[in-house]
């Protein structure tokens, strides 16, 4: 892909394209032994996927499951474009102070309240 584009620009298939080639990236990286270069094209990898999916089918003050991470879930306050706003919250139902945005990729269920 052309470096010179942006995710949002991409249609459906040449997002399918990139997503694939970073995958390949990923897991020659990791093969290498490169872990931090895997990490590198995972993340741009989700990225790319995020863009793939509808914002408007995650909700503002929902707790999802992270997929990357199972210990956590993830309270959204905004959506902002493809990525989520919000606060890790583990599983003792505490929320983590610091507010991030991850890649609305990385969200899975909605968690149901207890």
């Amino acid at each position: 892909m052309n470096n010179n584009y942006r995710y949002s620009d991409y249609s459906v298939e040449q997002l399918r394209q990139e997503i694939g080639r970073l995958k390949e990236k990923a897991q020659k990286a990791e093969q290498l032994g490169n872990i931090s270069e895997a990490a590198v094209n995972e993340r741009k990898m989700q990225v790319a996927l995020a863009y793939t999916l509808n914002p408007e089918d995650f909700t503002v003050n929902e707790t999802y499951e992270f997929i990357t991470d199972p210990g956590w879930s993830f309270k959204v306050d905004y959506i902002n474009g493809v990525f989520a706003w919000g606060h890790r919250v583990n599983l003792l139902g505490e929320v983590y102070e610091k507010q991030e945005a991850v890649p609305i990729s990385l969200l899975g269920k909605m968690v149901k309240e207890k």
